[in-house]
């Protein structure tokens, strides 16, 4: 049977490209963006199938009008896909104040206006699924530049993992997208580079001048068709990273916080009020 998609974002980047591998695969796709002509080629080549709306995803009131929209035209709705988001890159010092929050606003609380107006939805249809696209960032984190995009996004982690024990009984899922770096547009022209001090060359100046001179590895095309087909099995990864650079990083910050906890294992149960004193580990 066919599913419905719901996708913020769908102009470009990955949401472009999962918007249209959902299609071929013979789905239905809302496809959201600020200015819904910037998916007028999708209903041209796809017809019904394609259900165009004008998003700004920090507008709560939007995300649930949308949403039913979508349910009203498809009759219900099965995918939530919460891609939209964009990052800018200065030193958390000199980053002002109004650019740091507004990343945020779209990068977190975004997530947080779609996924609660999708609840309700999601609840009355007997479930769902929702997709949270975070980064590999949102898990490994410490790039330079980049502390209110790697802030929201383990944010959106946090706030997803109770979701999924809150509506658990409801049979909505939750799948956290972690992707590496990818052939899209986040680091092109949706990103600002702000002035970086001479301070901050080594660390912010370097990430600036990878992420503009190296191509990235990632085909976002060949990522979204696996998550058209993973969002079909019966039993959902939690997490799902994208990109053989990213599941390296993974694997390896995952293995380093095991031997740091086991490290100091004794010294954590020493707080208890009944537990002996211990030494803490040589330096």
């Amino acid at each position: 049977m066919s599913s419905t998609w719901f996708i913020t974002g769908s102009s470009r980047g990955f949401g472009r490209a999962l918007a249209l591998a959902a299609l071929r695969a013979g789905d239905r796709v809302a496809a959201t963006a600020r200015d819904p002509q910037q998916v007028s080629d999708l209903v041209e080549e796809f017809g019904a199938q394609v259900l165009p709306l004008a998003l700004d995803v920090t507008d709560a009131a939007a995300a649930a009008t949308t949403l039913a929209a979508t349910r009203d035209a498809f009759g219900r709705v099965d995918v939530v896909v919460n891609n939209a988001g964009y990052a800018n890159l200065a030193p958390i010092e000199t980053t002002a104040e109004d650019d740091f929050r507004r990343q945020f606003e779209t990068n977190f609380w975004g997530v947080h206006n779609v996924s609660k107006a999708a609840i309700p939805i999601l609840r009355a249809q007997g479930g769902g699924t929702v997709v949270q696209f975070s980064s590999v960032g949102g898990r490994v984190g410490g790039t330079p530049g980049l502390g209110s995009y790697q802030a929201a996004k383990f944010g959106i982690d946090g706030l997803t993992r109770v979701l999924a024990t809150e509506t658990a009984p409801f049979g909505i899922r939750y799948l956290v997208v972690e992707p590496g770096g990818f052939a899209t547009d986040w680091a092109g022209a949706s990103m600002d580079v702000g002035t970086v001090p001479d301070e901050y060359l080594s660390t912010v100046g370097a990430v600036a001048e990878r992420l503009r001179s190296s191509p990235a590895a990632g085909d976002p095309d060949r990522a979204a068709e696996i998550l058209v087909r993973t969002v079909g099995r019966e039993r959902l990864p939690s997490h799902l990273v994208i990109g053989a650079g990213a599941a390296r990083l993974a694997i390896a910050y995952s293995e380093q916080q095991i031997a740091e906890a086991t490290a100091w294992e004794a010294v954590s149960a020493s707080a208890d009020f009944a537990a002996p004193r211990v030494e803490l580990p040589s330096d």
